[in-house]
Formats: structure tokens, C-alpha cells, sequence
């Protein structure tokens, strides 16, 4: 993909946040509670043991009770590290759910806006691929007319917040 910078609010991020730790580039495992009945093999392979591929297109709808859970919220949806259970996403934020999911829909996967990323723990790499600052590789900033656009696996974000994060 090359070598890319994208505007701010996106923070770059070093290719050493992807260096090999005790669980592929994670320093800690998967979560086995992930959400959404999301499966933690596809997750572990996914999130820690890859840097190009992505769980299939439209998994988010087919496989999971992801969408069941937005048909039903009432306030945005908060999406935390599958490894760390660290905040990366908060969605929708400046649009509806049902805009939200139109993009999402059309893309294949989770597609976040910048104001609906959590800065503090999520970088884009030079090649476009986002991950955690922890080292959990979370899908592509792959860009539109209306800006950058965080193409997430849903199983890297289906994580639960835990007490340290």
C-alpha cells in the first residue's frame, strides 16, 4: 500500500507497535467473553496472528448478534480491544446508527469515522492497516470523498472493558 500519512485527527503510529510479543503481536491473549458471540479463534487468528487479511465481508451480520444489539441501542455503541479491553471506538458519533450502518453495510465491515476513534489507543501504520497501541491489529484506513475511513474487523473490537483499561 505504500507509504502514507493521513490527516489529522488520525495519529501515526511506528511498525514497531506490531513487533512479536508472547501471543503473536499481542502481549496478551484474546479475550474468551468476546461480544456479540463473536468466535475467539477467528478473533485470536485475526487480531494477533495477521496484518494483511480480514475475518470475510459482512461477518458483522451474518455471524454475529452485532446487529441485534443495534437495532435495540438507545445511546452509541462502545467497541473495546478483543486482547487489552482497552476504548478504541465509540459509534455513531455525528451521524444516526442507521447511517452508521448503511456505510458499514456497503463496506463489509465496521466503518468508523475519525471522531468515533479513540485516539488515545489506535494508530494507522504507513500502509493504512489501524491497530491497537497494544499491538492488536484491528483492519484498514481506507479513505472516501468524506475522509478517512477505519475499516474494522468486528471481532477485534468485540472485546469487554476490563478494569485496568
Amino acid at each position: 500500500m505504500g507509504n502514507k500519512t493521513f490527516p489529522p485527527p488520525c495519529v501515526m503510529g511506528e511498525e514497531s507497535i506490531m513487533s512479536p510479543k508472547a501471543y503473536g503481536t499481542s502481549a496478551v491473549p484474546i479475550q474468551q467473553n468476546l461480544r456479540w458471540e463473536c468466535d475467539v479463534k477467528k478473533a485470536d487468528q485475526i487480531c494477533n496472528h495477521n496484518r494483511h487479511y480480514a475475518e470475510h465481508s459482512g461477518y458483522f451480520q451474518t455471524k454475529t448478534k452485532f446487529l441485534e444489539e443495534c437495532k435495540n441501542a438507545t445511546a452509541p455503541i462502545e467497541f473495546f480491544d478483543s486482547n487489552t479491553g482497552k476504548l478504541l471506538f465509540t459509534a455513531p458519533v455525528g451521524r444516526t446508527m442507521d447511517q452508521f450502518l448503511i456505510e458499514s453495510r456497503a463496506h463489509g465491515w465496521p466503518s468508523f469515522r475519525d471522531e468515533e476513534v479513540n485516539w488515545e489507543y489506535v494508530r494507522c501504520l504507513k500502509d493504512g492497516e489501524t491497530v491497537s497501541v497494544d499491538g492488536t491489529h484491528l483492519g484498514h484506513n481506507l479513505p472516501d470523498s468524506k475522509g478517512s475511513r477505519y475499516c474494522i474487523n468486528l471481532v477485534c473490537v468485540a472485546g469487554v472493558m476490563t478494569e485496568s483499561s
